[in-house]
């Protein structure tokens, strides 16, 4: 997708995530930095407006870079977009804006999301529901049964939605 185009499809779902988001809700849209013709975007023409409380750096480790052009990219930013009356639960502001979690192994989605960073976000808002506009293989559905909290998953992708049911049904055993 060129970047005009990407920029307007990310701005829009923005807008929808705010339009349904509570006074008292968050979004935590995590982007990593994308680069198109050897540039680096950063994502100011997304987040332009948006009402943008915090930025979390999520340090992650290893990776795999086969570009010699550029350095290993070993972390990812996560915009805390807020709602007006918007508070983090009780000691979650104890916490630095630069989270140290490892990346997950073992899930073939492609650029998997460890339960334990969307675990982080839910626990610091410390209620729900939870809507993930981006399912993938299921790891913010799985942080949100892990918190307690009710939680809704959209994904397009129908190899994506038998992976997210496969990794919640095997969670059942666990709580």
């Amino acid at each position: 997708m060129d970047h005009a185009a990407y920029v307007a499809w990310q701005r829009a779902c923005l807008a929808e995530m705010l339009r349904l988001l509570r006074p008292d809700g968050a979004i935590f849209y995590n982007h990593k930095w994308r680069v198109q013709n050897g540039l680096l975007q950063d994502r100011a023409d997304i987040m332009d407006g948006f009402p943008l409380r915090q930025i979390i750096i999520w340090h992650r480790s290893g990776g795999i870079n086969f570009n010699p052009g550029y350095f290993l990219p070993n972390y990812e930013v996560i915009y805390l977009i807020a709602g007006p009356r918007f508070r983090l639960a009780p000691k979650a502001n104890a916490q630095g804006c630069i989270w140290k979690i490892h990346q997950e192994t073992g899930n073939p989605h492609p650029p998997p999301f460890p339960v334990e960073l969307a675990e982080r976000c839910i626990r610091s808002v410390g209620a729900g529901p939870v809507l993930d506009p981006f399912m993938g293989s299921g790891s913010t559905a799985l942080a949100a049964r892990r918190a307690g909290v009710d939680w809704l998953g959209i994904e397009k992708s129908p190899e994506y939605i038998k992976l997210a049911e496969e990794r919640i049904a095997s969670s059942e055993a666990e709580l």
